[in-house]
């Protein structure tokens, strides 16, 4: 498929804006799974007209790829971003890449394309210097247009000098703008796809109605693990219009209406068969950590913890725990697949275009140019929708089906049963403090759950060591990514145990930290943090109700300070006051950032005080947001958000770091407020009142 002939077919569902391209362009570059093209075509295409298609394999999940992305290409070819019309997450347009996850837009494929669009520069400066018969240095270049600087009616365009065609000569690498030349890189831009979004242009997955849509309600189990074995559809198949398909222990009902086939998926009885855990969300935590002794490994070992353990004056030992967690992204799993002409497209709301493509060909036993995903605007991700399972379902479908669309949307009680959750986890804690108060004699950590991913942070530690155990299938749930996985577990853990061990020896919370801490970026955010809000720190509880926690994801920084209230009589934490000092490096977009960090705090708000999975056995007791409790508005406060100057060309990204040290800067602030040490995420008003009965007397 030519570029031009997709385009034009945007309205089937494309993540892309105003961009065509002329008939006999060339197709894609050819690039092997794994490797970022080194043809900046790949990434680049100029119209007649002069505007600039961009094409790269990530996704737009609302938070500002779309826009960013265009605007480093804007920078370095002197354009209004306006003028850059992004196609992401298309396999069959767009360049092999990774997931949208992890950061990895800013940290891997934005360098990439900033490159490109840099190379793409110097060969267009190339060849109006050949065609204006003047040195490239007497060149100026804006707006598409390049002319000669002395004498500015000679000039060209990029649309005369391209003509549409595919640009040839290549340089290299080339070095984008230095930062000092660069007008775009850190200013405000609007967003490109905020207009659509607010007027409901934007497609999403579930908008899609292609002509002649089936919709696929697929049969499920009662319980995670269970298979199918046996179904009555009899009562199903005498309802009017309704198609039943079996692939294996798949079974669907398809309807052109998508109510009468949830309807008609009600009348069939299925048989299931599958062993259950015996275990609950109330037991889960003796379940991992029994589960996990055998296996435990020490992954990461300095010192001599003994004589540690001597040095020390101020000891504390504490668990903490989370429980399992959903992505609750407000959209659920969606998908349409088509099987025609020996090809499976897929529009599908996705992280993961290549991973989806790869899954589906994989499935259906498919060479992978044979599947074609095509990314929709995605209605929140946040690593639940890195996996295919909706896309393959709706792939085994369509396959089944020829030439009719089958759109297989999941409703809330299948997202929630179908979810990977956050995994449930427990750490425990042993630590020791000198007499001086300045030194961490010994720091030992187990955990059963999770890894000891960023488990530690640039702390002076005399001596350390880190468990965690190589057991397979420990969660009797399924579980997979939640942003910045494991981060946040172990952040909540060491950030809390800092806390007790600062209060225990008479110590306030920036003191302590500011005491231990080794690296200088982080020693600044401190500092930055702390001065915009205004803290002057005292050893808790104070009364006052103010937390800190510092976090990192990769180099990524972040220190979050935290201001509650809690009811005594009910337990209730209300977040009154949070702020977060950032440092990611570079931030492109401050505004799209500053979205990001806000987003990322009210995400873990609910994270902290509320959200929690509740199950027994392989039964998912949530089935809606009438129970599985995200954070109201009213719940949200007054939110800050600063970034420290920087220098530096290279960025970390963004979507990770400001969720790491939130649960634990809110459970300080508890702390701090009562004299209740909260230690299990979620901490709702139950556990903060069972809390409070331990807290010590005021």
């Amino acid at each position: 498929m030519r570029r031009r002939d997709f385009l034009q077919g945007v309205a089937a569902g494309a993540v892309t804006f105003l961009f065509t391209i002329p008939a006999g362009s060339a197709p894609i570059v050819p690039t092997r799974p794994g490797a970022y093209p080194e043809d900046f075509n790949a990434f680049l295409k100029i119209s007649a007209d002069g505007r600039v298609g961009c094409f790269v394999g990530k996704v737009e999940l609302g938070q500002g790829a779309m826009t960013v992305l265009a605007m480093l290409v804007a920078e370095e070819l002197e354009l209004d971003p306006a003028k850059v019309d992004m196609v992401l997450g298309d396999t069959d347009l767009c360049p092999w890449d990774l997931p949208t996850g992890g950061s990895l837009t800013m940290w891997h494929t934005a360098p990439v394309l900033r490159g490109a669009a840099a190379e793409a520069r110097a060969v267009l400066l190339g060849m109006a210097s050949k065609s204006l018969n003047a040195p490239v240095a007497d060149l100026a270049l804006k707006d598409g247009a390049i002319w000669v600087k002395a004498a500015p009616a000679r000039r060209t365009t990029f649309g005369e000098l391209v003509k549409g065609r595919k640009l040839e000569r290549h340089l290299g690498k080339v070095n984008p703008k230095p930062l000092s030349d660069c007008t775009l890189i850190g200013r405000r831009v609007p967003r490109k796809d905020a207009l659509a979004k607010v007027t409901g242009a934007a497609k999403y997955a579930g908008d899609l109605r292609l002509p002649g849509t089936l919709h696929a309600c697929i049969l499920r189990p009662p319980a995670q693990g269970q298979t199918l074995v046996a179904a009555d559809t009899s009562a199903a198949e005498r309802v009017p219009g309704v198609r039943i398909v079996r692939d294996g222990s798949l079974l669907a009902v398809l309807h052109p209406q998508p109510d009468t086939a949830r309807k008609a998926l009600a009348l069939v009885k299925g048989t299931f068969e599958g062993p259950e855990p015996d275990v609950d969300d109330a037991r889960i935590y003796h379940y991992l950590v029994d589960k996990a002794a055998p296996g435990q490994r020490v992954m990461i070992s300095r010192g001599d913890m003994a004589a540690g353990e001597k040095r020390a004056a101020t000891v504390v030992e504490g668990e903490y725990r989370n429980a399992y967690e959903s992505h609750a992204t407000l959209e659920p799993h969606t998908s349409v697949a088509k099987w025609e002409g020996g090809r499976m497209t897929v529009w599908s709301s996705t992280q993961s275009p290549f991973v989806f493509r790869d899954s589906v060909a994989e499935a259906l036993k498919l060479p992978p140019d044979k599947v074609h995903i095509i990314a929709q605007f995605v209605g929140g991700g946040f690593g639940g929708k890195l996996v295919g399972l909706d896309a393959v379902e709706a792939a085994r479908i369509a396959r089944q089906v020829p030439g009719v669309p089958i759109q297989v949307a999941w409703n809330r009680e299948e997202d929630f049963f179908l979810d990977g959750y956050r995994p449930a986890a427990v750490v425990k804690l042993r630590s020791g403090l000198d007499a001086g108060r300045g030194a961490i004699t010994f720091w030992e950590s187990t955990v059963a759950g999770v890894s000891q991913g960023e488990a530690e942070l640039a702390y002076e530690m005399q001596s350390t060591r880190y468990q965690a155990p190589a057991v397979p299938n420990l969660h009797p749930l399924k579980v997979g990514a939640w942003r910045a996985p494991n981060a946040h577990t172990n952040a909540f853990a060491r950030e809390s145990q800092l806390d007790a061990l600062a209060a225990k020896a008479g110590l306030d919370p920036v003191t302590l930290r500011r005491r231990l801490i080794t690296d200088a970026r982080l020693l600044n955010l401190l500092d930055l943090a702390v001065e915009t809000f205004g803290w002057e720190p005292a050893p808790g509880p104070t009364g006052r109700g103010i937390g800190l926690a510092c976090g990192a994801w990769r180099q990524g920084l972040v220190v979050a300070i935290a201001q509650v209230s809690v009811d005594k009589a009910t337990g209730k934490v209300k977040t009154e006051r949070f702020l977060e000092a950032v440092d990611v490096g570079l931030v492109v977009n401050p505004d799209g950032a500053r979205q990001q960090v806000e987003g990322a705090i009210t995400q873990c708000i609910g994270q902290a005080l509320s959200e929690e999975i509740r199950f027994k056995g392989g039964r998912i007791l949530d089935k809606n947001f009438d129970t599985y409790l995200l954070p109201r508005f009213s719940a949200i406060p007054r939110i800050q958000v600063v970034f420290p100057e920087t220098s530096t060309a290279v960025t970390q990204g963004i979507g990770e770091p400001p969720v790491v040290p939130v649960a634990a800067a809110l459970a300080n602030a508890v702390f701090d407020a009562t004299g209740a040490r909260v230690t299990h995420v979620p901490f709702t008003p139950e556990r903060v009142l069972e809390a409070l009965k331990h807290a010590p007397a005021r």
